[in-house]
């Protein structure tokens, strides 16, 4: 009798999502890797590069600030449940 190691098996619906998505990996890869050597003989200038950097921070302000927002609404309470019906269901399925 084989034994069993308590991990559930991967279907084959999930090894071919897998798959699809292992390949689409590799395509966009292998398109930006060609896209940035067929672009490297064009000249940027300054204020291209300045653009660039600007808009690089600023995205990574607002994506930080924003998960910090997430974080803090989750820690202080605004993400319970509005509705007395959903709390209850809540604590039925914690179990309390």
């Amino acid at each position: 009798m084989p034994r069993s190691s308590g991990r559930p098996r991967i279907g084959a619906g999930q090894i071919a999502l897998l798959v699809a998505l292992a390949a689409l990996l590799i395509i966009t890869g292998v398109w930006a890797a060609y896209v940035w050597n067929a672009s490297s003989d064009v000249p940027m200038s300054v204020h291209g590069w300045i653009a660039l950097g600007l808009g690089t921070f600023f995205s990574l302000v607002i994506g930080c600030g924003l998960m910090a927002l997430m974080f803090f609404s989750s820690r202080s309470g605004y993400d319970d449940a509005a509705s007395p019906h959903f709390e209850k269901r809540r604590e039925d399925e914690d179990g309390s």
